[in-house]
C-alpha cells in the first residue's frame, strides 16, 4: 500500500511542476501581448479626430 502511495506522490507532483511552467510561459506570453497591444492602442489613439 504504501509503495502505491509513493508512485502517486511521485506523479501528482511531477504533473503540478510541469503545470506550473506551463502556466508560468501562458502568462508571460499573454503579458508581452497585452503591453504590445496596448502601446499600439495608444500609438492609434491620435487618429482619432471628434
Amino acid at each position: 500500500m504504501s509503495e502505491k502511495i509513493y508512485n502517486t506522490m511521485g506523479k501528482t507532483g511531477a504533473w503540478s511542476i510541469a503545470f506550473g511552467v506551463i502556466l508560468v510561459v501562458m502568462g508571460i506570453a499573454i503579458g508581452v501581448m497585452q503591453i504590445i497591444y496596448g502601446g499600439k492602442l495608444l500609438m492609434d489613439r491620435k487618429e482619432i479626430t471628434f
